[in-house]
């Protein structure tokens, strides 16, 4: 493998890296969910503005608007706005490593939302790996419930939340697919990632009566002004360029997306170092589970194909015997 083939993985990792650290920088920062997600989205999408408007290819922002304005404001609303006000709000709820484990399933409900969509038909290891999702979902509803039997009230909110979130998210990666072809990776997701923070600046300010003011950023308490800037400009911008670009990148997108597997366990690590929440033994089986799961997902045809050359062996050896 060349250098630059292990310098792609290596940006992709850190991407993942941003994704798993999003949840621990959203608690650090003591601001209610569904503000974070203002602040956090706000932020990013400036950050992505200035970075897609820096170079040429990715500075006509105004094409695929005029395009395809109409598609690119409802699948924002909802791809983003209503995806990340779900995520930002479960954490007030469940634990980081909960939620953390919860948006690893996103690639399974990518395979629904392509059903559903597109009418692809559910495979074997689809349905299996959905099955083995459930399993990890109700491994973290238990240890929602033997939570609350402790005092910690609202996890299966959060788990719920954390769910609502990785099937919207899924469903903008569907939908975003013909897009992102069409007008390139770095445009769509700045477009969408722009008209969602609009979106959800509005949303909370009409349900929890919270307008949130970007210039009063510099005024809040240091670990709040940190996290929220860390949330915007690590978390979204640079975790979404190097994601998308390192991906763009890898020799193998395939194998690269297998990195994003790793996310539960970094946020469980980061979780329990910065955060002190412990790792219990109900949310490591579901963290084994749910991973595992999606992952013999993508490699059912490297298994399917050594059990047919198995077979081929030991039928070419009966046939040598007769």
């Amino acid at each position: 493998m060349s250098d630059r083939s292990n310098l792609a993985y290596l940006v992709v990792f850190i991407g993942v890296c941003g994704h798993a650290s999003s949840e621990v920088f959203a608690v650090l920062s003591g601001v209610a969910g569904p503000e974070v997600s203002v602040w956090r989205y706000l932020t990013g999408a400036a950050g992505l503005l200035v970075a897609a408007l820096s170079r040429k290819s990715t500075r006509d922002l105004i094409t695929p608007l005029k395009e395809d304005g109409g598609r690119l404001l409802w699948l924002s609303l909802w791809g983003v706005s209503l995806a990340y006000l779900a995520f930002h709000w479960a954490l007030d709820f469940a634990t980081v490593v909960q939620v953390g484990t919860l948006v690893t399933t996103i690639p399974i409900f990518v395979g629904l939302a392509n059903l559903v969509i597109n009418r692809v038909p559910f495979s074997v290891p689809k349905i299996l790996s959905g099955a083995c999702a459930v399993i990890g979902v109700a491994l973290l509803v238990t240890d929602g419930y033997l939570g609350e039997l402790a005092g910690r009230e609202g996890s299966l909110y959060g788990i719920g939340l954390a769910i609502a979130c990785a099937a919207l998210a899924a469903g903008y990666a569907v939908m975003a697919r013909p897009l992102i072809i069409k007008h390139g990776a770095i445009r769509i997701t700045t477009i969408t990632i722009t008209l969602g923070a609009a979106g959800l600046w509005v949303i909370v300010g009409v349900a929890w009566n919270v307008w949130v003011d970007p210039f009063t950023l510099f005024d809040r308490p240091p670990v709040e002004r940190w996290s929220l800037l860390t949330l915007g400009v690590w978390n979204t911008t640079i975790t979404q360029l190097l994601w998308v670009g390192g991906l763009a990148a890898v020799p193998d997108i395939t194998r690269g997306s297998y990195l994003f597997f790793l996310k539960p366990v970094i946020t469980a690590l980061l979780a329990l170092v910065f955060l002190t929440q412990p790792i219990t033994a109900i949310q490591v089986a579901a963290i084994i589970v749910v991973c595992g799961s999606v992952v013999v997902e993508f490699l059912w045809p490297r298994l399917a194909a050594l059990r047919s050359g198995a077979g081929a062996r030991s039928g070419c050896c009966r046939d040598t015997k007769n």
